[in-house]
């Protein structure tokens, strides 16, 4: 008997759960002015989330779905694309979106119902939201493969959870990407759950990792609370995408601090020992305690970044509160290039008894 083939996926961690290296860095691990910024938008996105969550609890936005330990992910992901790079995300990805220069009183309006939010002012080119499972990764390919016809050194990013991995979109895309050597990378934020199905109901890989292997591309693991091993392994994905190599999977293990959604209570199915264990793995502390390992981060500089973060929330929840609602004739007039006649008629009845206009959202 022959062995024909040999695979092996590597699991990257660079800074421990307490901050401390594991080993030698990456060179731009070593410069706090590159770190700092990294560390800024993960504080940005955590203030982001509890306010949203705030926003939904007193009935002004409508469900959330929050990032609460996952914001090593999108930050350190989103930090490594470029301008002219495409975003694919999934519902949980805010942290990557603000980086990108989604503004968060657009992301409010999304989740308020209003899907102006949508049209970003500044990622022209990024998807708007996925909520269903895993159809985004077929975008994504398709986007990435676009990329590839017109020789475009671009690359399409898109993210999904540990429960997109097993449905029948996951793989189409990422063979699809395989065969054609799209410029694609896809990241998977393992945070343990879909929903209530804990990862061990999902699947019986090791890893979700080397589900990359059935489509013949890379498939890596990191730590997706060091946001040094995922900005790192999102760099070197994104440049080999960018020169021709084709697409990769990563795999960024973390764990939902947070409930599935507001409309969930995952105290129903989960330990509380275990959640609560798992905040000693979380991503925010864990950069912060490296930064004051080099001397580059204070209390001071923590009392003054969260009153930033907290005046730039504050701003964009009064700009989103502050937003008339569309008028009823949107749901016509964004629909089709020419109203087909059928709905004209639907359109003038609808506005017939449409509220008068002006109100705020909540």
């Amino acid at each position: 008997m022959d062995t024909v083939a040999r695979f092996e996926v590597e699991y990257t961690r660079y800074l421990d759960p307490q901050g401390a290296p594991t080993g030698p860095l990456p060179e731009f691990a070593l410069d706090p002015a590159r770190l700092i910024p990294l560390y800024r938008a993960m504080c940005l996105t955590r203030a982001f989330d509890a306010k949203a969550i705030a926003l939904q609890r007193t009935g002004k936005l409508g469900t959330f779905a929050s990032a609460l330990g996952q914001e090593a992910i999108g930050v350190g992901v989103a930090a490594a694309m470029r301008a002219e790079d495409v975003l694919v995300p999934s519902y949980r990805d805010h942290g990557a979106q603000l980086l990108r220069g989604v503004g968060m009183a657009e992301t409010l309006l999304y989740w308020g119902g209003d899907e102006r939010g949508s049209d970003f002012a500044v990622p022209r080119a990024d998807f708007p939201i996925a909520v269903p499972i895993a159809t985004q990764a077929c975008h994504a390919a398709g986007a990435a493969y676009a990329f590839r016809l017109r020789g475009e050194a671009r690359a399409a990013v898109c993210f999904l959870g540990d429960g997109a991995t097993s449905k029948g979109d996951f793989y189409e895309a990422m063979n699809f990407a395989g065969v054609w050597q799209a410029p694609l990378v896809l990241v998977v934020s393992n945070n343990q759950w879909a929903i209530s199905v804990p990862r061990a109901r999902q699947t019986a890989c090791a890893t979700l990792a080397q589900k990359a292997i059935a489509a013949g591309i890379p498939g890596v693991q990191v730590d997706g609370n060091d946001i040094v091993a995922v900005h790192q392994a999102a760099r070197e994905a994104l440049d080999r995408a960018r020169a021709g190599g084709g697409p990769t999977l990563i795999e960024a293990l973390t764990y939902r601090l947070g409930d599935h959604t507001t409309a969930d209570d995952a105290s129903r199915y989960r330990d509380p020992e275990t959640v609560q264990a798992y905040w000693h793995e979380e991503p925010v502390l864990r950069l912060r305690n490296y930064l004051a390992r080099l001397g580059a981060w204070d209390k001071d500089n923590e009392e003054a970044l969260a009153r930033e973060c907290n005046e730039a929330v504050a701003a964009a929840v009064e700009t989103y509160l502050a937003t008339p609602p569309p008028d009823t004739a949107a749901m016509f007039d964004h629909l089709y290039a020419a109203l087909p006649s059928a709905l004209q008629a639907q359109r003038a009845e609808a506005l017939r008894f449409a509220p008068v206009q002006g109100g705020e959202h909540g």
